[in-house]
């Protein structure tokens, strides 16, 4: 109701005092005995950017009293500041002038002589004709109606790449006090962010206004005079009417509706053979934060990178669009605004409506339809001899992943790998990878993961998904021999062949007399077993497959030739 007093003509000051002592209308301040007005200042504030005038708009609390010390009326007893203008005839004229340079939070105490009060007919059965009055005063609140919302940032980031822009939707922290100091709100309290639109009437007019130009990170005070707050009424519950308020704001976030993603390339390596496309199945590690810098997640805190396919909804769609075009080994920073990452909703630690930071590092990336890469360093001159299956291979290798991690070296154990190609003892990207190479090649052979180790990698060896890099040098090839055979004769096959094994004549063959025979042949470069496998393993299989009925002995009715070239016949 005291707003209204400013529209009104001025007021007698006799009916402005019985308005006052029935607490409708406001104190007036005075001091002393004296025949002029004395203000002693009881206390004044460290700071006072700004002091009473007239034509202000105060708010302010009082005790009346009598020189006797009998209070004759005071707004703490009503739990209401009285609201006033300065200068314009509403107060009596004592009180009009004590007013005059105060600041915010100070006190004052005010004696006004009679006649810059009620003078000689007083206030009937309210104030005695000729008396003085005295004041306890302090100030609240200051307005004018030419005021516009202040702006004090204290403090600004060195890197501001966006400012709040009119229709953009904001995150930010606050305090909100009265200009005394008074805390009517806080965000931080409710440990949870203001989130709303800017500049589109979801906010008061000066929260609207003194928003617009922040950076997220950025700190500042706005002051708002309370025609651009919540006016004559207030907001019905801590906010009193003509109150001024004070926010101290702290922004956290800030996009808009329209926005995409934003990618920031930090590292791009001089040799980028190829990039991520839609399909691919990426490995990466990366540092998730919020925009003002929280950090909400970390694949590096886990030892472990994200692994998934891109472009196909198995991540946000801000990181299937981020993450195309991405060359391995590449650094890049992704901003995506909510409504490509987390929405309105957010997840876990991730607040609702937040702009997510992700800093990347592509590790490798693979499409399932890839088969394995060579690239052939060197050949020797004499290079007509090409590994085939059922070679025994010996070679050294460097195995790493393609960031340059080392996995494993021969080189580091001083000896070589020796494998049979073809024979499953080795993955099968390796296995397509030795194959028509020369002895003194070099190579490097890359293995997408599923021509690798697949998905669950080798425990504390190989990560999952991994791609593979071997560098590899062929030392030494033994030619294997024809697929399906593990022994063969190097010349004509004896005719009498059962007779030579069985020496006893007995016309049964045992284990003993079959191996003994067959490691003669050997020795004596008639016959070659299969190079590359345990031949005593393989001699006892030829036994058991001429033990047709599993008796221990092979008979001349059991024992027979496979059939093929003469030169290659196999028992």
């Amino acid at each position: 109701q005291w707003s209204k007093l400013g529209s009104l003509p001025p007021l007698p000051p006799l009916l402005l005092l019985l308005l006052w002592v029935t607490g409708q209308a406001a104190p007036v301040a005075g001091l002393g005995s004296d025949a002029e007005l004395q203000i002693e200042r009881r206390f004044v504030p460290d700071e006072c950017p700004r002091t009473v005038r007239s034509g202000d708009f105060v708010r302010y609390h009082y005790v009346g009293t009598f020189p006797d010390g009998q209070k004759f009326d005071s707004s703490y007893d009503r739990d209401s500041t009285f609201n006033v203008f300065v200068g314009k005839g509403q107060l009596i004229t004592g009180m009009d002038q004590a007013l005059v340079g105060m600041c915010v939070n100070e006190r004052r105490f005010v004696k006004i002589p009679p006649k810059l009060a009620y003078g000689s007919e007083g206030v009937s059965g309210v104030i005695p004709p000729n008396s003085v009055l005295h004041f306890d005063v302090l100030l609240m609140d200051i307005w004018n109606s030419e005021d516009q919302v202040e702006i004090h940032t204290y403090f600004k980031p060195p890197s501001c790449p966006r400012t709040i822009q009119v229709s953009d939707f904001v995150r930010y922290h606050y305090n909100g006090t009265f200009l005394d100091g008074t805390l009517f709100d806080s965000s931080h309290n409710r440990m949870k962010t203001y989130d709303t639109y800017v500049g589109i009437g979801w906010l008061i007019p000066g929260m609207d206004k003194g928003l617009l130009g922040m950076c997220v990170g950025e700190k500042r005070i706005i002051t708002i005079p309370p025609f651009l707050a919540y006016g004559e009424d207030g907001d019905g519950k801590d906010i009193p009417g003509q109150a001024s308020l004070v926010f101290d704001v702290a922004l956290l976030d800030l996009h808009n509706p329209k926005d995409s993603i934003s990618i920031e390339n930090k590292v791009v390596p001089e040799n980028c053979e190829r990039i991520s496309q839609s399909g691919d199945f990426l490995r990466y590690h990366y540092n998730g934060t919020l925009l003002d810098g929280t950090l909400f997640d970390s694949s590096y805190s886990r030892n472990r990178t994200f692994d998934t396919y891109i472009g196909q909804g198995y991540v946000i769609p801000g990181m299937d669009e981020g993450l195309l075009g991405v060359c391995i080994g590449e650094k890049r920073r992704i901003v995506v605004p909510p409504h490509l990452g987390y929405g309105e909703e957010g997840r876990g630690n991730i607040p609702g409506s937040a702009v997510l930071v992700f800093d990347i590092h592509v590790i490798d990336f693979h499409n399932p339809s890839d088969s394995i890469s060579i690239t052939s360093h060197y050949k020797p001159p004499d290079c007509s001899v090409l590994s085939k299956k059922g070679d025994y291979l010996k070679y050294h290798y460097n195995a790493s992943l393609l960031d340059g991690t080392l996995l494993d070296s021969t080189w580091n154990l001083g000896k070589t790998y020796n494998i049979v190609l073809g024979s499953g003892q080795v993955v099968l990207g390796m296995d397509m990878g030795l194959r028509e190479m020369c002895v003194g090649e070099k190579r490097t052979v890359i293995i997408p993961p599923h021509l690798g180790y697949g998905e669950a990698g080798v425990d504390g060896e190989v990560p999952g998904s991994a791609v593979l890099v071997f560098d590899i040098e062929l030392l030494e090839l033994v030619a294997g021999l024809p697929e399906g055979y593990m022994f063969i004769w190097n010349g004509e096959v004896s005719p009498n062949l059962f007779e030579e094994i069985d020496k006893d004549g007995n016309g049964e063959v045992l284990l003993e007399e079959f191996s003994e025979y067959i490691h003669a042949q050997v020795a004596s470069g008639k016959g070659k077993l299969a190079p590359g496998f345990d031949a005593e393993l393989v001699v006892k299989n030829m036994f058991t497959n001429q033990d047709r009925n599993g008796d221990g002995k092979v008979t001349a009715e059991e024992f027979k030739l496979k059939d093929q070239e003469a030169k290659h016949d196999e028992l």
